[in-house]
């Protein structure tokens, strides 16, 4: 498979803590590549940094092309979505509104085309699609964060932290349609602290400590490291 997006070198400084050093990884076309690692590892600003939403230094190209004077606006326009760890939603506007504020530079015939492929992929969304986004569940503002993301539709799509905060049966949804996507031609960067989980959909991992990559592998090699599983997997360790 071919590289769709490449990171060379990235760090991210706030004040005088580095708070991502250094960081190399790749998405290539078709597949889930992977992110785990502790609360507080960096993840949460890598991809802050990958979007252009912060300053950093190193590069990030995407289908070859250096983003480096690409504002975040138009990185999504290239088919790159940030779906954030916090949603972002309009909580007063419909579910319906938020979903097309994500493909806002595109005629009423072609967001209509686009809702009709975000409800076939989140139904629930559809019988909602009047309701306030802030009175939906939890499982609910993740599948409509990921809805908006999906109107623009996006060849490489990021997720911060999709299950945080939600239900396991919800968590197993949400997941179930990340790898729906992957097999729909979208290809994945999710960031996770539910290892167990993130490393049963992957295809290729990275763990993340202290703003450094510092293990990286084909996601079901990495579930069997003994230092994985008893690290992030809560296998293998002793009785206190």
């Amino acid at each position: 498979m071919n590289d769709l997006m490449t990171v060379s070198g990235l760090s991210v400084n706030y004040g005088r803590v580095e708070a991502v050093r250094e960081v190399s990884l790749d998405v290539r076309a078709g597949e889930i590549a992977t992110v785990i690692g502790a609360n507080g590892a960096g993840k949460t600003t890598l991809l802050a940094s990958i979007m252009g939403l912060l300053p950093s230094r190193g590069t990030v190209t995407f289908e070859g092309r250096d983003l480096a004077t690409v504002a975040a606006e138009d990185r999504v326009a290239m088919g790159i979505s940030l779906v954030p760890e916090q949603r972002d939603l309009f909580g007063t506007m419909s579910v319906e509104e938020n979903l097309e504020l994500g493909a806002f530079r595109r005629g009423r015939n072609e967001i209509a085309e686009r809702l009709e492929g975000v409800f076939t992929l989140f139904p629930r969304l559809k019988e909602r699609r009047r309701q306030e986004a802030g009175t939906l569940s939890g499982g609910e503002r993740q599948m409509l964060a990921m809805g908006r993301a999906l109107m623009a539709r996006p060849r490489l799509l990021m997720l911060d932290e999709p299950s945080l905060g939600l239900a396991p049966l919800i968590v197993r949804d949400i997941l179930r349609t990340v790898a729906d996507l992957r097999a729909g031609g979208v290809s994945i960067l999710l960031v996770e602290q539910n290892a167990r989980a993130a490393l049963q959909i992957a295809d290729r991992a990275y763990v993340m400590e202290l703003g450094a990559i510092t293990m990286q592998g084909p996601a079901a090699e990495l579930a069997e490291d003994p230092r994985i599983a008893e690290i992030y997997l809560g296998i293998g360790r002793k009785p206190a």
